[in-house]
């Protein structure tokens, strides 16, 4: 979150507090990272986004959104998170940009 662009600081903060949980990064979350790039999935790097996602896999989110394209939403890294965790057993993840989530409220 730190280096999140403002707007995303601001909107995090105009969040309740009712709607946030607070996850710690575990010792398995690290491993998890870990073996993404073990995989190269991404390379040694981007450890701390791999850990962005091994916290989302581990906590069992519904969905993780990020507007990192490069690392995160990326058809072929996706795919290379959702193998390693296919192979250790952990659930596959849904990753969209905001775009994708926010706004079609309307066209439902």
């Amino acid at each position: 979150m730190a280096k999140a662009p403002a707007q995303v600081h601001e909107f995090f903060e105009s969040i309740d507090e009712s709607h946030k949980e607070l996850i710690s990064v575990t010792q398995e979350a690290y491993q998890l990272a870990q073996a993404y790039v073990n995989k190269k999935v991404v390379g040694q790097t981007c450890l701390d986004d791999c850990i962005h996602i091994a916290v989302a896999t581990l906590s069992k989110v519904d969905i993780l959104v990020s507007w990192n394209f490069k690392h995160i939403v990326n058809v072929y890294r996706i795919r290379g998170y959702n193998s390693v965790n296919l192979h250790l057993g952990y659930s596959t993840l849904e990753i969209h940009s905001p775009n994708e989530i926010v706004g079609n409220e309307e066209e439902k």
